[in-house]
């Protein structure tokens, strides 16, 4: 199976683990993760502003990029995958801002909002199945009580999303019992970390941060794992003494390709 990948900017500078166990895990599953061409940075947040499109144009080129061939668009960053996500239902619900958009570009074919956008996580569960990871599994996790922390950006909106529950989610739940982990299920696990505030408010970053990692803590989670670099951060930074590690890692530990991917 062939998807086209967006990785963005904090993939190839302070997150490149999250990026390179994509990798070996894809391939351990059967999935070639091909680069889009010339990628740019999605902007980070999606502008909700109608008239503005220029910082959405690195979306729509990578979008066109995976329908010129014929592949789903996928992302492993939270906040890529969100931009991504919005930038194409705007693409299809919004004709004055297609319009735009198309006529900004100023190319032969103009897109339409076609392609599908999966994040890494939908691309095991739809694309890859659980139940064919479980079966690729060699290193089990068992015993590892696991805190999934999904945060602001994979779940909402969710009338464009679209990923899961935004009040009960499961997926990363879904995964960890497909690696041999017991998931830990707590209060905060789809609150705001205060990521996109920490520069401007510490403190109130410094203390929802702590109030996730305690929630998780305290209903005998051993670690968390999460998508979103800005949230580990956040969490790391400000949170308490429990680990944090992304879902990628995770998933090749118990693929048994962990090792493979730091050597390569």
């Amino acid at each position: 199976m062939k998807v086209s990948y967006f990785p963005g900017c904090t993939l190839k500078t302070k997150a490149k683990d999250l990026d390179m166990y994509a990798h070996k895990c894809a391939e351990a599953l059967g999935v070639s993760l091909e680069e889009i061409d010339n990628w740019q940075c999605c902007g980070g947040v999606f502008n909700t502003a109608r008239n503005e499109v220029a910082n959405k144009l690195s979306s729509v080129r990578a979008l066109k990029f995976a329908k010129s061939k014929e592949q789903p668009l996928v992302s492993v960053c939270s906040a890529c995958h969100n931009v991504l996500k919005q930038t194409n239902h705007a693409m299809q619900t919004d004709s004055a801002f297609a319009s735009k958009v198309n006529l900004y570009m100023a190319e032969e074919t103009n897109y339409d909002g076609s392609t599908e956008v999966y994040h890494y996580l939908e691309m095991l569960r739809d694309l890859v199945g659980f139940d064919a990871i479980k079966e690729k599994v060699v290193n089990p996790l068992k015993g590892k009580r696991i805190a999934a922390y999904y945060g602001c950006l994979l779940l909402r909106p969710n009338s464009v999303m679209q990923m899961d529950d935004p009040e009960n989610p499961q997926i990363f739940e879904d995964l960890i019992r497909a690696l041999g982990a017991e998931p830990v299920i707590y209060a905060m696990r789809n609150e705001c970390c205060g990521g996109y505030v920490t520069m401007e408010n510490p403190e109130f970053a410094s203390k929802k941060s702590k109030a996730i990692t305690d929630n998780a803590s305290s209903f005998g989670a051993d670690m968390i794992v999460t998508a979103c670099p800005l949230c580990k951060y956040n969490l790391e930074k400000n949170g308490n003494s429990i680990p944090v590690v992304y879902f990628t890692e995770l998933l090749a530990e118990a693929l048994g390709v962990k090792e493979d991917a730091q050597n390569a």
